[in-house]
């Protein structure tokens, strides 16, 4: 094995003695679990939890560790961020409200037109519910008929029957659906006015129904 050139093998043991050296001169203060304060070359890692302090060689501290956060801060913490996220969506939210309508009596008139768009599509289906009902019952009554002269219904019109009255149901179904829809775009369409007479500090001056024929002047003036 070949030896090192002198001037390298003391560099070695140099830096070796500076490290050992700078190791043993790092200590920490802590509080013991009876709340005694100790100085060491370690920190137990119970007592890392509760804090402590990292001196140097003349006894300076030159650096803190904060306690771990407790379960009541940790949840503090988690309801703050909770809170600033919700301004920070309330504040998007309102700045694309402005955007959208810069009155809350514009975003009246998107509600009015948004209500008998959809109150069309409910009676247009309420006229295919009076159109197969119509067909229904002249269906029926052909069944009626051949069951007094004591024939059999057939299976063909038994059927169309079934099918007529099923989709009686299936559009009566899609028009609930469509209601309870229309109950919510009102609520959310409420709540954008009601903040947008905050926001731009005034009031609407329409009614949220749209207008019958003849009846504008339940405008508020």
């Amino acid at each position: 094995m070949r030896h090192l050139p002198r001037l390298a093998l003391a560099a070695v043991i140099l830096a070796s003695l500076v490290s050992t050296s700078a190791t043993a001169s790092t200590m920490y203060r802590y509080k013991d679990s009876n709340g005694r304060m100790v100085i060491s070359n370690t920190v137990p890692s119970e007592s890392t939890t509760r804090g402590y302090e990292i001196l140097n060689d003349k006894g300076r501290v030159i650096q803190v560790i904060a306690p771990a956060p407790t379960e009541e801060e940790l949840a503090d913490r988690d309801a703050q961020k909770k809170r600033k996220q919700a301004l920070e969506e309330q504040r998007r939210e309102d700045a694309e409200l402005l955007r959208t309508f810069s009155h809350p009596d514009d975003a009246v008139k998107a509600l009015r037109r948004k209500l008998q768009e959809l109150e069309s599509i409910s009676q247009l289906k309420r006229g295919n519910i009076s159109v197969i009902e119509s067909q229904l019952q002249e269906q029926q009554s052909k069944a009626a008929d051949l069951e007094r002269s004591g024939r059999e219904v057939p299976d063909n019109l038994r059927n169309r029957i079934d099918r007529l009255r099923s989709q009686i149901l299936d559009i009566e179904r899609e028009i609930s659906a469509q209601s309870q829809e229309t109950q919510s775009i009102r609520e959310a369409f409420e709540d954008k006015i009601e903040r947008l007479e905050k926001l731009t500090g005034q009031e609407r001056t329409l009614e949220l129904n749209p207008p019958t024929p003849g009846s504008e002047a339940s405008d508020k003036p």
